[in-house]
């Protein structure tokens, strides 16, 4: 077995992505640590020092990767992007221009995602599903689109601070779609204006809010679900596979000591 080969065997057993995963949660820690100004204080040297190592250690790790698989298929896999560029912006220097840099360092918490296939999971049904989310985003600005220029007509004179242009109506009804102080914040004082403007807006509630948001949800649970699926019959398929080979196996030594 060649070192590359044996490099590569090192950073799939479950034992390295433990280590690596220990190593994440323990920098985010280290990075929540250094927005506490007494904290830095005290163990600002340390807190620094410590963050470092956890970057070295996810530098090396990158750069095993790289070696053992080789660059073609390093980034072929879309996790290892992912990784790439999660690490190569904490190794950017936080210069003046670049400060927000300091701050995007949390990112690195990500990581935990591609190392962990539950969340690995996760993401990779979202991702499927937003195919079939972009015609349902498609109905929602349609939706929207009317309902702006419908209440910028109907109430903008009335309420311009929420109504008063299209952009000022969509904010104003997406407030309304997510419930947030829609009734005592919104709607009841219109319709002390406008008695009847409970028929505009409660259907708009229910088009967005319950149907509408319902079906995004419902395609990222589907995908969800077919990820999980085809990831199951992965996983009994090579299982068949790798009892097939054994009992060939155990049928050629059968047969070898027959024919002794």
């Amino acid at each position: 077995m060649s070192l590359r080969q044996r490099l590569s065997a090192i950073l799939d057993r479950p034992a390295t992505r433990n280590v690596i995963t220990g190593v994440i949660l323990f920098n985010a820690v280290i990075l929540g640590l250094e927005t506490s100004d007494a904290v830095m204080a005290t163990a600002g040297a340390l807190i620094v020092a410590l963050d470092r190592a956890c970057l070295a250690v996810f530098v090396v790790e990158i750069a095993a990767k790289l070696y053992a698989r080789g660059p073609g298929a390093f980034f072929r896999n879309g996790w290892n992007v992912f990784d790439f560029i999660v690490v190569g912006i904490a190794l950017v220097p936080a210069t003046q221009g670049l400060s927000v840099l300091r701050a995007l360092r949390i990112l690195r918490l990500l990581r935990i995602v591609s190392v962990a296939p539950t969340l690995r999971r996760v993401v990779e049904g979202f991702v499927s599903a937003l195919p079939g989310m972009a015609s349902v985003f498609l109905l929602m600005a349609l939706i929207f689109y009317i309902s702006s220029v419908m209440a910028t007509k109907l109430f903008g004179d009335t309420f311009p601070d929420w109504f008063g242009s299209i952009p000022l109506s969509a904010y104003s009804l997406f407030q309304i779609m997510t419930l947030e102080s829609w009734s005592m914040g919104i709607v009841r004082p219109v319709m002390e204006v406008y008695p009847q403007a409970w028929a505009f807006f409660v259907p708009f509630i229910l088009v967005t809010t319950f149907a509408v948001v319902n079906l995004v949800v419902g395609l990222i649970v589907n995908s969800m679900q077919e990820a999980h699926a085809e990831e199951s019959n992965a996983a009994t398929t090579d299982y068949r596979d790798e009892v097939l080979r054994r009992l060939d196996a155990i049928e050629r030594r059968l047969a070898e000591r027959e024919d002794r």
